[in-house]
């Protein structure tokens, strides 16, 4: 039954952007569609630069990858805090990292439809996006859930033979609130995506905060982006299944 809706689910969604996309070559969008689920590029100059970096990344090295990573400031904050932590459990490997900091779900999937995936083929894509979404009243708890559905929908569809580690938004801020509260409940519907087959979910948040709750800065140092503790946790929690995966001949 879980498989059957997880079908129902992905299969249904796997059209929004290309439905939006039709929205967007003429006819206006709906005043109350769902944010998080129409492509729109980035405005603002850094995240312009980077978004255009990242694309140049993909366009420019296609082929054949180990591991893509697909999300925003903490999945760019690999190649900042993490970075140690990255030399060691990625150096060795072909890896990509797509992560663009202040991204939404719409952000991803303008760059899907603008080359992100184009002549890439990874084995593996670690997925973790949603969180700038959960600002204030942007989008609710099920528009956040559509607009991360959408983007495992479009890799699948771009990429049939890769592998999702699809992550739980990470928790965030110092102690319990609202927020926490909102990605929790985003995350239960997240992992029932998980169908023991293309699509895997992990969720890092209890290993992300301490015994009363709270977040310490030591592992967050604003209370929303790891340090190298936090990296290393999210790399020892997915080597297990990279490392299945990749010694297993895919292509």
């Amino acid at each position: 039954m879980k498989s059957f809706c997880i079908f129902i689910a992905v299969a249904a969604l796997a059209l929004v952007p290309g439905s939006v996309r039709a929205q967007t070559n003429g006819q206006a969008a709906d005043s109350h569609a769902n944010s998080a689920i129409v492509p729109v590029p980035r405005t603002d100059r850094y995240a312009t630069n980077r978004e255009a970096l990242v694309l140049r990344r993909a366009k420019e090295h296609p082929g054949k990858y180990d591991i893509e990573f697909i999300g925003d400031s903490i999945t760019q904050g690999w190649e900042e805090s993490g970075k140690k932590v990255w030399d060691e459990f990625y150096g060795h490997r072909k890896v990509i990292n797509m992560g663009v900091s202040g991204d939404r779900t719409q952000h991803v999937l303008w760059r899907f439809e603008n080359g992100q995936l184009d002549g890439i083929k990874a084995r593996a894509a670690v997925v973790m996006i949603g969180t700038n979404n959960s600002n204030n009243q942007d989008n609710t708890e099920a528009e956040i859930l559509e607009g991360v559905t959408a983007i495992v929908s479009e890799i699948r569809h771009r990429q049939p033979e890769t592998k999702i580690l699809l992550f739980g938004i990470f928790p965030r801020g110092q102690k319990f609130s609202a927020q926490r509260g909102k990605i929790l409940q985003i995350n239960q519907a997240l992992a029932r995506l998980d169908d023991g087959k293309s699509i895997f979910y992990l969720d890092l948040g209890p290993q992300l905060i301490q015994d009363d709750g709270s977040i310490s800065k030591s592992m967050m140092r604003d209370y929303l982006h790891p340090g190298e503790a936090g990296y290393r946790i999210w790399a020892n929690a997915m080597e297990p299944k990279l490392r299945q995966w990749l010694h297993k001949e895919l292509w």
